[in-house]
């Protein structure tokens, strides 16, 4: 007699939680030894989330003399980096403001067009509510310090709320997903690609970040890597953008590259990249400006303890790479 195959969305938190070991593992894995220490001639160590542009030069097999160590999310990465781990990094607009925060050396080196349909608040199709208003008294999941940790905070905002208003119950991505299919928390705010994993007839998108937050990509690097193989991480970048512009130009070639490397179904990847792949772009003042509100922001809320420089991380010195 067959086995009856476990529904979709066990599938998928089993995925989730694979996934979650995996880049539990990834610090330890790469080891720790600074740049300068390991050789002008060693691998350049990349961390890379699920899906982000790092995945696609993974998936091509574009960049030349590099390892490569998965995160389950910004702040795991930023770990990475304090434990000296990683040489070049990407997250979102949260994590580089709590990392600094938490006195963890980094540069900001590069970014990317905004991308706020990139991340969402779900709720239930069957629920009432209609806004993110209607949510004041519930409790509402999302990763601490990641990207939609700032989203929470412009939603908040621009309803006239506060953080008392709503139960704020911070989960990873693989115990989110679950606590929201159960009906543990009302409303799960999270980001591409696990956004478009939970998207289905039983969900609703209640609101997107369009008018409230960027949602970039920041590219971080190690200061040893920037100082010490500041060639190396130039020709790494330049290959970041290469890539990134050819997925782009070609999104069906894209999808098929990295649905298979995310293990995700290619129509949900071909979704997913539709709203949250944009073009790489070089850090400014007005970038720098840009991070500076937010980290005042988290700072003022005392999310994080203050005060917080990141306006000064940010280092153009690659934007050559990026234009």
């Amino acid at each position: 007699m067959r086995t009856p195959s476990r529904p979709r969305h066990r599938r998928v938190g089993a995925l989730l939680t694979t996934l979650a070991l995996v880049a539990a593992t990834a610090l330890a894995a790469c080891g720790g030894e600074p740049a300068d220490a390991r050789g002008d001639d060693a691998p350049l160590r990349i961390g890379y989330q699920r899906f982000g542009g790092l995945s696609l030069v993974k998936a091509r097999g574009a960049a030349k003399n590099v390892t490569w160590s998965l995160f389950e999310s910004g702040p795991a990465l930023t770990e990475a980096l304090k434990a000296g781990s990683i040489d070049i990094g990407q997250t979102g607009e949260a994590p580089p403001v709590f990392a600094a925060a938490g006195k963890i050396p980094f540069s900001v080196v590069g970014t990317s067009e905004p991308i706020p349909q990139g991340e969402a608040v779900l709720v239930k199709a069957d629920s009432p509510y209609r806004s993110f208003a209607d949510l004041r008294g519930k409790t509402v999941a999302l990763n601490k310090g990641s990207n939609v940790h700032w989203l929470l905070v412009k939603l908040l905002e621009a309803n006239k709320m506060t953080l008392a208003d709503v139960n704020v119950k911070y989960l990873k991505p693989a115990e989110g997903r679950p606590a929201f299919d159960n009906g543990q928390v009302d409303a799960w705010i999270i980001w591409d690609p696990y956004f478009a994993l939970a998207e289905r007839p039983d969900v609703r998108v209640l609101a997107d970040a369009t008018g409230l937050a960027g949602n970039r990509e920041y590219v971080l690097a190690a200061p040893d890597a920037v100082k010490n193989r500041t060639d190396d991480v130039r020709a790494f970048l330049d290959t970041y953008r290469q890539t990134t512009d050819w997925g782009i130009a070609h999104p069906d070639e894209r999808a098929a590259v990295l649905a298979p490397e995310l293990k995700i179904p290619l129509d949900v990847t071909t979704r997913a990249l539709a709203r949250s792949a944009k073009p790489l772009a070089p850090v400014t003042p007005e970038i720098g400006a840009e991070l500076q509100a937010i980290a005042d922001s988290f700072v003022g809320l005392k999310l994080v303890p203050g005060p917080v420089d990141i306006a000064g991380r940010v280092d153009g010195r690659f934007n050559e790479a990026f234009r």
